[in-house]
């Protein structure tokens, strides 16, 4: 069950009730109400969805979608206080009218939760949620990392958003008392229609429907820059800013769900295209395993550092751990990780702090990586040596056709001698 926008020319859903749970024959479920409860069924009458109100009694209840984009349950004759709203389920889109706060008697958030991607409204990652000590925002992966802040608000913006300032058509008011906190807003023009999500890129954004072009205008999203979301390419991917798609695989990677991928969604990471044959003799085929060298890296999170003397015993310490995935060894000592890599960001050749990350990979890797490395160079050298030969066969020609015009001057005038039998 969705809902989208009925003057918006291009279909924008802004809430699901069964994101979780998918239907699976769209023309004989049914959305009823029974026992004092809208309930979603499916073709074979079982529940997919559910307001879950245990306690109603009324038997004159109505459903009603409201001008504002609130879907309520209510009791006909106490139209002004539902029983249930879409409200206070928002699922990635923030509507002018709804609020997003902490509820202090059940202590839980009312929050934004992502899209898994382009096409699936299933929960993603991504979540904004309002502190619960403050009047601020944050942006948090999977409900435990915490990698953006909308600064607290002063009573007309968010410190840690600027763009607030620049000719703003929200009115937002925060209410704080011993019940709840949470924040809501309204337009300053009712005929504009704009919104905020929380976007499977892990970016909050605010969108403005422009009628002369027909599209979603987009006035400010945060983070600003894609690479600053929290491990937004998944385990062992690595995010670049300049270059599109943002994502790539680690060398000796591969994309763990392709499918996804192509949807932009890149959660799911990479995975090794050979596993480590760590586990007893530090081998494969007789060969210990290696490491790759990645320049110019924002390192991982969660690095362990260890007390050594050099580089050679920062390698050593890894290479004899089969949980050690990398290490980094500089001027400020030697790290290592463990299990997966995450938030790795490719930086560009110009950006001083960018530092080199060492990947364990299987032996066979650098043996893939030798003869490709032997392929390159054997077309190359074939590649001169066939434009050598194309040079070598013009000169010849060019000295034939001079020899020849030479030849053909000396004879012009003379006499002709002919054959006789």
């Amino acid at each position: 069950i969705g809902m989208w926008y009925k003057k918006v020319s291009l279909q924008t859903i802004v809430w699901v009730a069964n994101r979780d749970r998918p239907i699976s024959d769209l023309y004989s479920s049914e959305l009823k109400i029974l026992g004092g409860n809208l309930v979603l069924l499916s073709e074979s009458q079982t529940p997919i969805w559910s307001t879950n109100i245990s306690s109603t009694t009324s038997n004159s209840l109505e459903a009603v979608l409201l001008d504002n984009g609130n879907f309520v349950l209510r009791d006909v004759t106490n139209s002004e206080h539902p029983i249930w709203q879409s409200f206070d389920f928002p699922t990635h889109t923030w509507l002018p009218g709804s609020k997003i706060g902490f509820n202090k008697r059940t202590d839980s958030n009312q929050l934004l939760t992502s899209w898994k991607n382009s096409e699936d409204p299933a929960p993603g990652l991504f979540s904004l949620e309002l502190d619960s000590n403050s009047s601020q925002y944050f942006i948090l992966w999977n409900r435990s990392e915490h990698y953006w802040t909308s600064g607290p608000w002063n009573g007309q913006i968010f410190s840690l958003v600027p763009e607030m300032r620049l000719n703003y058509i929200y009115n937002f008011s925060y209410v704080n008392n011993e019940n709840e906190s949470y924040f809501t807003y309204s337009l300053y023009n009712p005929s504009v229609i704009s919104r905020f999500i929380m976007d499977f890129s892990g970016q909050v954004k605010q969108l403005t429907w422009l009628n002369n072009t027909q599209e979603w205008n987009l006035f400010w999203s945060q983070p600003r820059q894609q690479c600053e979301v929290y491990a937004f390419c998944g385990a062992f991917g690595t995010c670049n800013q300049i270059v599109q798609p943002f994502c790539n695989c680690l060398y000796g990677f591969k994309s763990k769900l392709v499918k996804d991928w192509n949807l932009n969604d890149y959660s799911g990471g990479c995975v090794r295209k050979t596993d480590l044959k760590c586990e007893n003799t530090s081998t494969a085929n007789g060969e210990k395993d290696r490491f790759w060298v990645s320049p110019k890296m924002l390192l991982p999170v969660h690095p362990r550092s260890v007390s050594v003397g050099s580089a050679a015993e920062c390698e050593s310490t890894c290479l004899n751990n089969c949980s050690c995935t990398a290490y980094a060894y500089d001027s400020s000592g030697c790290s290592i990780w463990f299990g997966e890599l995450l938030n790795l960001q490719q930086l560009s050749e110009d950006d001083g702090s960018g530092r080199t990350l060492y990947i364990r990979l299987a032996a066979s890797e650098f043996s893939s990586a030798k003869n490709n490395k032997g392929i390159v160079i054997g077309a190359v050298v074939g590649s001169v040596a066939v434009v050598i030969l194309l040079g070598l066969v013009l000169v010849v020609i060019r000295r034939w056709q001079r020899t020849s015009v030479g030849a053909a001057k000396a004879v012009e005038g003379s006499l002709v001698a002919f054959g006789y039998k």
